[in-house]
Formats: structure tokens, sequence, C-alpha cells
């Protein structure tokens, strides 16, 4: 009987201490209920009972899993950014494109090759 005692009373203390590390350690932005401190200190002064609560009520949900993830990915890794790669190139290229055709105007105009650009009539 005295180690069903030891054995039950090492449990609660490593169930505490886990309560305790998974409740500090956690995002501050999923926790509900009370704030941090108040289920630290809950969890510290009613320790089964308080680190059952934290389990059951305390701990939010992970987002779903059509959410868009919170942590930042890599460049290589976001197919948005990938794609806005793509868009900027092609833009990029029609940029440079419409510089040439202008730089080939200014030419043509400081050459005077006697062609005068076209006019709209009045009216």
């Amino acid at each position: 009987m005295p180690r069903l005692a030891i054995i039950l009373i090492v449990a609660a203390v490593i169930f505490t201490v886990y309560a305790v590390v998974d409740c500090a350690f956690f995002d501050r932005g999923r926790i509900r209920a009370l704030p941090q401190w108040v289920w630290i200190l809950l969890i510290l002064l009613l320790p089964i009972l308080g680190a059952a609560l934290w389990f059951a009520i305390g701990r939010g949900r992970k987002p779903k899993q059509g959410a868009r993830p919170t942590r930042s990915l890599a460049p290589d890794d976001d197919l948005e950014f990938l794609g806005r790669l793509g868009r900027d190139a092609a833009q990029e290229e029609r940029i440079k494109k419409l510089e040439e055709e202008l730089a080939d105007l200014d030419d043509d105009r400081e050459r005077g090759d006697g062609q005068t650009p076209p006019t709209r009539p009045n009216g």
C-alpha cells in the first residue's frame, strides 16, 4: 500500500509540473478563460484539479487545417510568393519592352526622320 501511495504522489507531481511547463510555454493567443499567470497559479495551488482544468478548459485548440499558418514559410515553400515572382518577372519584361520602344521613339525624333506623330483631329 505505501508503494501505491508513493507512485500516486510521484505521478501527481509529474502531472502538475508538466501542466505548469505546458501552460508557461503555451501560445498566449490560444489560452482560454483566464490569463496565463492565473492558470499557473491555479495549477500550483490545486495541483491535480488545476492541472486537469488547464488541459480541459484553458488550453485552446489548434487552428483548423484550412486556416492560414501563423508561422512564416520559407520563400520556396510559399506558393503565393512563387506566383508573385512569376507575375513580377512578366511585368518587368513588359516595362523593359516599353522603355525600349520609348527610347526608339526618342531616337527617331532626335534624328528627325521626317515622321511626325499622328495627330488627332480637333472637334
